[in-house]
């Protein structure tokens, strides 16, 4: 299964980024998945405008369409702000629908994420789910929020909670499955 996972935020030390990592790991456990990483700070996506757009489709939006377009399914972690979607998450969705085909359509998505409070990112995955839907992609049922993220990971940047990562492992493997199962390629 070839996988995508990017975080909905930029920050360089950004808690998602951890949870992200920490799932990349348990993925690439199994040999036959092949995981991807995509960077949105790196990707440097312009804030949607539809003047840059009929100028001609920036190459950074044209680079992750293609990616996620090549992907058999999306892991993405995503903090919230303001118990809602991230503005970098939500910029690259916008810029995404643009491309045709719509590179999201039909495409599985697991949404997780971590925050420094109680409930995780549980309120903003909930936002998040809006425009995934209304592309037409196929969300798992049942997202992943880890709370109170500046306790949540050790130095190495492992989970700190064994029964949280074991949660986690849990989830990706049944995730896993549910996108093999779609046959959407």
């Amino acid at each position: 299964m070839n996988l995508l996972l990017f975080a909905g935020s930029l920050r360089t030390e950004s808690f998602n980024r951890k949870l992200l990592a920490v799932a990349q790991g348990i993925l690439t456990e199994t040999p036959e998945h092949k995981v991807t990483v995509a960077d949105l700070k790196t990707l440097a996506l312009p804030v949607y405008d539809g003047d840059i757009e009929a100028a001609g489709m920036p190459e950074s939006v044209k680079t992750l369409g293609q990616l996620i377009q090549s992907a058999d399914a999306l892991v993405i972690s995503s903090p919230e702000y303001n118990a809602s979607i991230s503005s970098p998450l939500k910029n690259a969705i916008d810029w995404v629908s643009r491309l045709r085909p719509i590179p999201l359509e039909k495409k599985p998505v697991l949404l997780m994420g971590t925050s420094p409070g109680a409930f995780g990112s549980i309120r903003g995955l909930g936002h998040t789910r809006a425009p995934f839907e209304t592309l037409g992609s196929f969300l798992y049922p049942q997202p992943f929020a880890v709370p109170k993220a500046a306790e949540a990971f050790l130095p190495s940047g492992d989970l700190a909670d064994p029964a949280t990562k074991q949660k986690l492992k849990a989830l990706l493997q049944n995730y896993v499955h549910f996108a093999q199962n779609l046959s959407v390629k």
